[in-house]
């Protein structure tokens, strides 16, 4: 007899079950699965909290750096042996700080996505968050991880596509992470005060908006634009931070710098730039923020996260559409999303995630917070530590890299901890069609059946091949 296919049928994996784990985050037990798919994610628009509790409770992360950079001052005028410890001390105690800070942010990101009703928004959240990228790679930029995704994703995931890039290339977080705050415009005041120090433009900054956050990489734009648009960014910094560290200046601020910048008019992609100070880089994102180029690169980046690693090129072609005719207006966006056929064919189009699938496990499992589980060790053993992807580029989207023996192995080790640690108290038997409504298997149902205890039942439920895609 022909071995029976542990993926669900084309046929069997219902609207209901799309919209759920596809569009949402993952389906609770007690969820019902909602009459009208498209109508329940597009719902979710009016009823998203852009700020949870558990956000709004985070330490603040400049005040954090500030405290440290005040007492290395501090400790710098000091002389001797003491001087030495006093300083290794409050580097310790710093990265200490600032680790406690970075797993209460994880935290209360693991809990949004817990508690949330607007599941598809939140998940919007995430998929942004990645696109503007910053990684924890150092103690500054690991302070303000949290805020960054708080304060320049959150409140606009549902507004223009524009103000959330000025609003993430402004944030410290990005500024610090590309070293934005060290580029001086080579005949800026700055430079003529300190002839001798070698410091001069970084272009960081520039590359990855335009390459990563905009017009995306073979647009048509050159190394010397690149380079115009570093100039335009100069002076670009923070509160508190860089080479000028203004008294009472706020880290967690944005802060313009006129000595920093380079002056004179900038040309971009043929487009002449006169304006003055700030406004000559933030007119440059605004044309940036508005090109058919732009367009392309995030419809293919949402096809591709919502439809296939390979994105459809009539799904691409129908939001680069959206996108431009609207203006950016991401909820237009997201409603051609929804509308198209591409995104809601009836079999399994993605490979979840770490990150997605921990949540959906936990979820699944019905949890509404993260109580005692430490999500940033546990993220760190799945491979993808939350806000860590290593590169200006983010995690990748596609199967190929989450779906390795090595990493399925880890998946199987978690779920049987999280099995074990529910025990009898939750029947998969009962609960895995009401997370996967239409679409579990009957392999899976008949294995989960035969387990010969319910942790093990409810461990093979999560990583089922059902369980393992949306």
């Amino acid at each position: 007899m022909k071995e029976r296919s542990p993926v669900p049928s084309l046929s069997s994996v219902s609207s209901a079950a799309i919209a759920l784990n596809r569009f949402g985050l993952g389906a609770r037990p007690n969820d019902t699965p909602p009459a009208n798919p498209q109508r329940w994610l597009l719902d979710q628009f009016a009823h998203f909290d852009v700020l949870p509790a558990a956000y709004a409770t985070l330490e603040n992360a400049g005040t954090i750096i500030k405290r440290y950079e005040k007492e290395q001052v501090a400790n710098r005028q000091m002389t001797g042996q003491e001087n030495q410890a006093d300083i290794k001390v409050a580097r310790h105690d710093f990265r200490q700080d600032v680790q406690t800070l970075y797993r209460a942010a994880v935290q209360a990101r693991t809990d949004s996505a817990l508690a949330t009703e607007t599941p598809f928004v939140e998940r919007l959240v995430h998929f942004w968050s990645n696109h503007f990228c910053v990684s924890a790679d150092n103690p500054r930029v690991t302070a303000f991880v949290g805020a960054f995704e708080r304060d320049a994703i959150r409140p606009h995931v549902l507004g223009r596509f524009a103000d959330m890039a000025l609003a993430a290339e402004q944030h410290p977080a990005m500024l610090i992470y590309l070293n934005q705050i060290q580029s001086i415009g080579p005949d800026s005041n700055a430079a003529a005060r300190n002839p001798e120090r070698k410091r001069g433009l970084n272009e960081n900054l520039a590359r990855e908006i335009m390459e990563l956050h905009t017009l995306g990489v073979r647009s048509g734009y050159t190394q010397a634009d690149v380079t115009e648009f570093a100039r335009a960014l100069t002076g670009w910094s923070v509160g508190g931070l860089g080479a000028d560290k203004s008294p009472g200046a706020d880290p967690n601020n944005f802060m313009f710098r006129p000595g920093q910048h380079e002056p004179g008019v900038r040309t971009i992609l043929g487009k002449r730039y006169d304006q003055d100070g700030e406004n000559q880089a933030r007119a440059a994102l605004f044309e940036f923020a508005h090109s058919p180029a732009t367009a392309i690169h995030i419809a293919t980046k949402l096809a591709r996260h919502f439809a296939g690693d390979v994105p459809p090129p009539a799904l691409v072609e129908r939001l680069a559409t959206s996108f431009t005719t609207s203006h950016g207006d991401l909820p237009t966006v997201y409603r051609t999303l929804v509308a198209s056929r591409e995104a809601w064919v009836a079999e399994p189009t993605k490979f979840k995630t770490p990150w997605e699938w921990t949540i959906s496990a936990l979820r699944g499992t019905g949890r509404a917070q993260v109580g005692n589980i430490q999500i940033a060790g546990l993220q760190t053993q799945l491979g993808q530590r939350v806000w860590q992807p290593g590169s200006p580029a983010g995690w990748d989207d596609i199967a190929a890299s989450w779906a390795g023996s090595g990493a399925l192995l880890a998946r199987v080790e978690v779920a049987q901890r999280l099995g074990s640690s529910i025990g009898a108290g939750l029947d998969a038997r009962t609960v895995a069609p009401r997370i996967m409504p239409g679409s579990l298997s009957d392999a899976t149902a008949d294995q989960i059946a035969r387990s010969e205890s319910a942790a093990g039942a409810i461990a093979l439920m999560l990583v089922s091949p059902d369980f393992l895609r949306r």
